[in-house]
């Protein structure tokens, strides 16, 4: 019975920390999309790298590029806005267009050194000419150009991912705050009445109106609303932030997880084994004798 409960009570818990964090995911992109906070970080980082912070010198050059932000209508970039900013930046194409906004005329690779004494800015100058001067041709000058993209962008998207999961932190608790979703209380309620979870088997895929018509049969929700602010208010706060912070680990370990108990409660108690010794005596003792 204790080994029944315990598993209900986890099959509810991971379906309910499950779901929101799906919501949240969800949500979480969403307002990635409506205010393009990829294609926004991603410029923040180029201008931070190339010291362009008014986005008038190597940095719009750069995004003026066809490799790096092409328009389907053919029209150049220069002669649109650049409110269209793309979302990601192969390495390799980003090398050559600051290759192509520095040297306007292609010819021999000794001249480019010439072009790079032209930067203004002197943190980028002394970056440049260092690579330049390490550089044997055009080619392996590029791809020193990659590699110094690569490693700012991968600070840039280090900073990006802890924005990302306060954001989540916040949406989550957002979330459990107007659906009351109160860990403490639910393990509570899931712990003295287990048959609440028992209709959960299968981990949804998606958001659909299943999954809340689930998660609305679980012990969640506002039954008194505004809550008195006494002991038990501090502590319903408390379940608040656990449910919040369940959502860090995403809906895949949740339903994962979920699905590991599952399977264990349809599995069922295993049999006793009689231990090996009885076992043999057993047989000894039941075979006839000669």
């Amino acid at each position: 019975m204790l080994g029944s409960t315990v598993l209900e009570v986890a099959i509810g818990l991971t379906f309910c920390y499950g779901t929101v964090a799906l919501i949240v995911s969800t949500l979480q992109e969403a307002l990635a999309a409506a205010f393009r906070l990829r294609a926004n970080t991603l410029l923040a980082g180029v201008k931070s790298m190339l010291n362009d912070s008014r986005f008038d010198g190597l940095a719009r050059a750069v995004y003026q590029h066809p490799l790096v932000n092409p328009h389907a209508d053919g029209t150049h970039p220069s002669e649109r806005d650049m409110r269209t900013r793309p979302s990601y930046i192969e390495p390799a194409h980003f090398a050559i267009a600051l290759v192509d906004s520095l040297w306007k005329v292609p010819g021999d690779f000794a001249q480019l050194g010439n072009a790079i004494e032209t930067i203004p800015d002197p943190q980028v100058r002394q970056v440049m000419r260092g690579l330049y001067g390490r550089a044997r041709d055009l080619q392996q000058f590029q791809d020193m150009l990659a590699g110094w993209f690569d490693n700012a962008m991968a600070r840039m998207s280090g900073a990006y991912k802890r924005r990302q999961l306060l954001i989540s932190l916040l949406l989550a608790l957002l979330l459990a705050i107007l659906f009351n979703i109160d860990s403490i209380h639910l393990f509570r309620t899931l712990w003295q009445q287990p048959a609440l979870a028992a209709h959960l088997h299968d981990a949804p895929g998606a958001l659909d109106p299943a999954v809340f018509d689930a998660m609305m049969a679980l012990p969640i929700g506002w039954t008194r609303f505004p809550p008195v602010a006494n002991a038990d208010f501090a502590l319903q706060v408390a379940g608040w932030i656990v449910t919040a912070s369940t959502a860090l680990f995403g809906a895949p370990f949740w339903f994962d997880l979920m699905q590991r108990v599952v399977r264990m409660r349809s599995t069922g108690t295993r049999p006793e084994e009689t231990p090996l010794a009885l076992r043999v005596e057993g047989r000894i003792a039941a075979t006839p004798a000669p």
